[in-house]
């Protein structure tokens, strides 16, 4: 093989695992693929950025697909020694529009709405429960 035959046969080789990596980048699952309908209500985060950081967030879904909570859950940032915690109600339920920071985020009587609770801890400890309350 000769010299510039083994240039252009590398430099191929390079443009197809580029436009492979860059084919995978673009196109990751997101939360608009997922079949549950996810809409967010009210989101809470405290104005502390050097200690940690608690996120709070209220979301509505379509459908009950507890795998796809979860996996809401994930997706949603965190920072490290940082609290994430994610409430999911049913569309057309009682929902809170307001979230204040602490154990208890919202008024008690939503309780019996929500349906599931994800929470990542400071030490990225992942919890989801169905029907928390």
């Amino acid at each position: 093989m000769s010299r510039k035959s083994l240039i252009y046969f590398v430099s191929a080789f390079v443009l197809i695992l580029i436009f492979f990596i860059a084919k995978d980048t673009f196109n990751q699952p997101g939360i608009e693929d997922m079949k549950a309908g996810f809409t967010e209500v009210a989101k809470y985060r405290n104005a502390n950025n050097t200690g940690p950081v608690q996120r709070i967030y209220v979301v509505t879904i379509k459908d009950s697909v507890w795998k796809e909570m979860e996996d809401y859950g994930n997706l949603m940032p965190h920072t490290k020694y940082g609290n994430t915690k994610v409430y999911f109600f049913m569309q057309n339920t009682n929902v809170p529009n307001t979230l204040q920071p602490g154990e208890v985020n919202f008024d008690s009587q939503f309780n019996q709405s929500c349906i599931a609770l994800y929470e990542k801890s400071a030490m990225s400890q992942v919890a989801f429960n169905k029907h928390p309350f």
